[in-house]
């Protein structure tokens, strides 16, 4: 960790010339042509069932990758980010149409200094660097949580990329930042109860429908699946309302090794399960496929 090293004085100019060593640009997978195989895979998945409407996704993981190389946390956070690039674009390729990436909880804003800051910077940096490709993807970008908490230079670079990817119609790519399940709905209760004191609602027009209206997440559908990456099974205080009737899916693999081929094998074991919502299912013989680490 780098500011055991370090410490908080010294931790954030190694921290960027770190960040400066490694390049933001997308020569990985994610810039090359799509191969004939991953494309087999993909249409695999169409054919085989239900591809989600709206995958969220807790990104675990960075910092015991970056430990497990030997490096320090920031590294793991830049690894990070490349499998933000290849996850949205193969999103993008089945047709999912939501994608909630669990980017910063409010409770992050209590680890150090040093490594806030280096975040932040991760964050500009990969604004700067990816917006343009969004927008030629026709991918939406948009964002949740307490945004008056990011820096300034943060919020501005995250405004401007909302602007310009505002009309884009084939996914929306929604950054969870300074958010919490919690806060979510704190914000939720207190809308509605303006709006009470105003005299626009009754109490007992309050329903579970009135809630969802009131949450950041109120224009787009709960979502169907949650992948959570590094084998830890909790929801982290996310999506906390939203999450009721998700299927969840939990692996061992740390974010920064999470690929399109981690995603399709999300996606098979979701399609492996039959949805309920509480409801009785017809007597047929299904394939059940139990939360299970992978």
């Amino acid at each position: 960790m780098i500011l055991c090293k370090f410490g908080t004085r010294q931790a954030l100019p190694f921290v960027n010339e770190l960040l400066n060593d490694f390049s933001l640009n997308t020569e990985e997978r994610t810039s090359q042509q799509q191969t004939a195989e991953d494309k087999k895979k993909q249409e695999f998945l169409q054919n085989r069932g239900e591809i989600p409407r709206h995958i969220a996704v807790i990104m675990d993981g960075n910092g015991r990758w970056a430990k497990s190389r030997g490096s320090v946390r920031i590294a793991g956070h830049k690894a990070g980010v490349d499998s933000v690039k290849d996850i949205v674009e193969a999103c993008g390729q089945l047709g999912v149409r939501h994608l909630t990436l669990y980017a910063f909880s409010t409770e992050n804003w209590g680890r150090p200094k040093g490594e806030i800051s280096a975040l932040m910077k991760l964050l500009v940096q990969s604004l700067r660097s990816e917006t343009r490709k969004l927008h030629e993807n026709e991918i939406k970008l948009t964002s949740i949580g307490d945004r008056d908490r990011l820096p300034p230079t943060c919020r501005r670079e995250l405004e401007e990329a909302i602007s310009l990817t505002a009309e884009n119609k084939t996914m929306e790519l929604c950054l969870a930042l300074s958010y919490s399940g919690r806060w979510d709905i704190c914000q939720a209760v207190s809308r509605i109860s303006q709006k009470v004191k105003d005299g626009e609602l009754c109490p007992e027009e309050i329903t579970n429908d009135v809630i969802t209206d009131h949450l950041a997440t109120a224009h787009i559908p709960d979502p169907d699946l949650i992948i959570r990456t590094s084998g830890e099974f909790r929801l982290s205080n996310f999506l906390l309302w939203q999450s009721a009737y998700s299927e969840l899916y939990v692996t061992k693999t740390y974010w920064p090794d999470f690929r399109r081929d981690e995603l399709y094998k999300a996606l098979e074991c979701f399609q492996n399960r039959e949805r309920r919502f509480g409801k009785v299912s017809p007597p047929l013989e299904l394939e059940e496929s139990p939360l299970v680490i992978r």
